[in-house]
């Protein structure tokens, strides 16, 4: 914006404090002011009001005291008018004001009011990243999950963590994909010290030192049977044989570098045993993310078809929780802090809410919200038949788990969100 200034005679008179023979620039007689377009107020103004020309507007080569001495003297530099009160429409119907002391829209008038007010932050730091791998060199595309794959552990997995990484997601879950020839009913290649997940972490921690690697401590994708446990002939899963086993895979985990490992199985006692065993073999630094409420919901299934990881019978009610119950958490809760977990988590997402709000209000621990297979795919689907806004429902359910109280989210969305919140398209 740019400004015209003339010069005209203005007779000033003397102002108190202000010797104008000291200043060999000020003139007494001749300040630089600009006639208004209309006519002239009764007090003489400098006009600073910007022309239509873009610009800085020009300055006066006043020093403070002069621009000072013009105001008192009644020299008052013009400002833009106050702008007019916009026009209703036609029909409006004309009321007295009520009387509302309280107006809550004041602190949402505008973008930036509304950006000072914002209670609740998203940022890619608050995604964990979950990746499916598996044997093979090339990327495999699942079905039920749109834009996720299985992915080649020494290739496109490499490449995937890169790509978060760019956009400031640095910390990753690994979900192993297993031959089913190496699947037993004890799951005994969970704790191979080379197999999959730790080959898969050597191979990252060698590449990316900083990563922060969580790993999923559970028997499922190890299991011929399908399930998070050794399944006894009756039936029934076998607890206390179970978290010996999930004690030897965490110990694995830890050696091959793990940072965090993540019991999901919802075994009784497996906390506290896991963190004993990690410590007995010198791994006190690594931490436990414990699948605190793990429900047995219906939104896994495409999970399970990405690791070929269903039961082969029966379902995992007698382990997970039953989806009905709230209060039951805070038991889980409780004994989870008790036995030593770093971090409680909650799964599904969205549809439980409520839960990770009662953990948040209920422990001082980080919380973590699991945005599952189901959530992510649900979005997918409405947002390919035009139902929805793709990016603005993805974003709007991650916030959402952060205004619930997580404080981690671990979402297929980590790529694709970090890139909105970084301004990629």
């Amino acid at each position: 914006m740019a400004s015209t200034i003339v010069n005209m005679p203005l007779n000033v008179g003397t102002i108190k404090g202000l010797d104008c023979l000291s200043h060999g620039k000020f003139n007494a007689n001749v300040l630089p002011i600009r006639p208004s377009i209309s006519s002239l107020p009764h007090r003489h103004m400098f006009v600073v009001k910007a022309s239509t020309n873009d610009g800085p507007i020009k300055k006066l080569g006043m020093s403070d005291a002069e621009c000072e001495a013009a105001v008192v003297a009644g020299n008052i530099p013009e400002a833009p008018p106050v702008p007019p009160i916009p026009a209703s429409p036609a029909g409006t119907p004309v009321v007295t004001s009520v009387d509302i002391k309280r107006r809550p829209r004041r602190n949402r008038r505008s973008p930036v009011l509304r950006s000072a007010f914002q209670e609740t932050s998203l940022s890619p730091a608050n995604f964990v990243y979950p990746l499916f791998i598996h044997e093979g060199e090339e990327d495999t595309p699942i079905g039920a999950m749109p834009g996720c794959y299985r992915l080649g552990w020494r290739h496109g997995l490499v490449e995937e963590v890169a790509k978060a990484r760019d956009v400031g997601v640095n910390s990753i879950v690994l979900f192993p994909k297993v031959p089913d020839a190496l699947k037993s009913p004890t799951g005994d290649e969970a704790y191979n010290d080379n197999g999959l997940v730790p080959r898969t972490i050597r191979l990252l921690k060698d590449k990316y030192p900083d990563l922060i690697i969580y790993t999923d401590v559970a028997l499922d994708p190890y299991s011929s049977d399908g399930h998070d446990g050794i399944v006894r002939e009756d039936g029934v899963i076998m607890n206390d044989e179970t978290v010996h086993q999930l004690c030897k895979q965490a110990v694995s985990q830890a050696r091959a570098g793990a940072d965090v490992v993540s019991p999901s199985d919802m075994m009784d006692g497996r906390v506290g045993a896991i963190r004993s065993a990690l410590d007995a073999e010198g791994f006190q630094h690594v931490s436990i993310m414990s699948y605190t409420a793990k429900y047995a919901s219906s939104f896994y299934g495409p999970f399970r078809e990405a690791l070929d990881s269903n039961p082969r019978f029966g379902d995992k009610k007698t382990y997970q929780m039953n989806p009905a119950n709230y209060r039951e958490a805070l038991i889980e809760l409780r004994a989870d802090e008790s036995e030593g977990a770093d971090i409680l988590l909650v799964k599904p997402g969205l549809p439980y809410l409520d839960v990770v709000r009662l953990l948040r209000d209920n422990s001082p621990l980080p919380i973590a919200a699991y945005q599952v297979s189901g959530e992510y795919s649900m979005i997918k689907a409405g947002g390919v038949l035009k139902m929805i806004d793709e990016q603005k429902v993805m974003l709007e359910s991650l916030m959402c788990l952060r205004r619930a109280g997580a404080d981690i989210i671990l979402t297929y969305f980590a790529l694709q969100a970090a890139r909105c919140l970084c301004g990629e398209k």
